[in-house]
């Protein structure tokens, strides 16, 4: 048993060293040139004009989270549909049905307050906005 996490623990030392050893070597390896062009933030070949940080919407972000989050919930529908029908011949359908009942339940009320929230809109009103500011 201890020989098959030797064998674990002997690839994982050979990938750090591994790793290691080709950091070292290309650090010592590589030509530096430093150039004013190559110090300059990369836009598409073109020279950069203003200032390079842009302000993103925080709306895309919220908006990726909120379907990440309930991407994730269908991933654990599946299974339970999966296995439903044996769960009906197997007396506990009903505990089943129940127990997934209350978890899209909580999903619900969690899409509500985001739709509530205004947070599912694309764009939003001026006015809104200041409210929320407020």
């Amino acid at each position: 048993m201890l020989f098959n996490f030797a064998n674990v623990l002997l690839i994982l030392i050979g990938g750090f060293v591994f790793v290691a050893i080709n950091l070292i070597l290309s650090r010592f390896l590589q030509t530096r040139l430093p150039s004013i062009e190559k110090e300059m933030p990369y836009e598409c070949g073109e020279e950069p004009i203003g200032d390079t940080r842009i302000k993103f919407n925080t709306r895309f972000y919220v908006i990726a989270l909120i379907f990440l989050i309930f991407d994730v919930e269908i991933v654990f529908l599946f299974p339970w549909g999966v296995v439903f029908r044996k769960l009906i011949e197997d007396g506990a359908g009903i505990l089943a049905f129940g127990e997934m009942f209350v978890f899209i339940l909580i999903l619900l009320v969690g899409l509500a307050y985001v739709w509530a929230k205004g947070d599912l809109e694309w764009i939003r009103s001026i006015q809104s906005v200041q409210e929320e500011k407020t």
